[in-house]
């Protein structure tokens, strides 16, 4: 089985959470799976562009990107992140090749059209999952960072949900995890739901119960689901031990968003 999972920066910040993350891949892979991570690094490019002097804006949980901020964003992201990961996945044993979404134009993007105008944030425009599928028959994990390039030559900082929801989509896969520093979607009593469909998300959001980052998670949830991927599920990084057991056994934490 295909398994994408996506990766916040707030996991990468504990080496003994990260620890146990790569362990529970590279038992995936040990079971024959083909495993791509997907990441973020937020928190660390926060505290990168923090060290420079500059401020962090976000609007609707997209960070605002001017030309300092993206170049930034690949240093941190494409670089030290990316670089960390595929170290952690290393010392399981497993072998992992750390890519931009720019590398052989696996992903393509354009400027994401918005207002106020976001900068240099974009969306995924095109895929082409080949040099995926060649790390994955080489028995290594394709690591991913959230960073595309332009067909106007230009790298677009991506949001790193839709970075995973493209990811699914494009190499068919059969599960999306994204591993967050919350338990889950939270309903009005402040209760993680276990199960969400999509036609409960317009009404949380107009209730302002859900808000913020998990706007963009919830909408590359929706757009992975239809698009083809058959389970996609909310999983905190604590419970990335489950991970091997996601699709033959009932787990209990996080949350489950369906079709229907």
């Amino acid at each position: 089985m295909k398994y994408v999972v996506k990766l916040g920066g707030a996991a990468l910040e504990k080496p003994e959470l990260l620890h146990a993350i790569g362990k529970a891949i590279a038992e995936l892979v040990a079971d024959g799976h083909q495993v791509a991570i997907v990441h973020g690094g937020g928190v660390q490019l926060t505290k990168t562009l923090q060290a420079l002097g500059k401020k962090s804006e976000f609007i609707s949980g997209l960070r605002v990107t001017d030309a300092e901020t993206r170049d930034a964003a690949l240093m941190v992201l494409a670089g030290r992140v990316n670089k960390s990961l595929v170290a952690s996945l290393g010392q399981q044993g497993q072998a992992a090749v750390g890519i931009c979404g720019g590398d052989g134009h696996v992903f393509r993007a354009r400027k994401k059209q918005t207002t106020p105008d976001l900068g240099f944030v974009g969306e995924i425009a095109a895929t082409d999952p080949r040099w995926l599928d060649a790390i994955w028959k080489m028995g290594a994990v394709p690591v991913i960072s959230s960073i595309a390039l332009g067909f106007d030559g230009e790298y677009y900082n991506i949001n790193a949900d839709e970075m995973a929801s493209a990811t699914a989509v494009a190499t068919k896969a059969d599960a999306l995890i994204f591993l967050t520093d919350v338990p889950g979607v939270k309903g009005a009593d402040g209760q993680v739901m276990r199960w969400l469909s999509l036609k409960e998300i317009p009404q949380l959001e107009k209730q302002a119960v859900i808000s913020g980052g998990m706007l963009p998670k919830l909408n590359a949830c929706r757009d992975a689901l239809l698009g083809g991927v058959k389970r996609v599920r909310i999983l905190p990084a604590e419970a990335a031990k489950v991970l091997p057991d996601l699709i033959s056994s009932r787990v209990n934490d996080g949350t489950e968003v369906m079709v229907a």
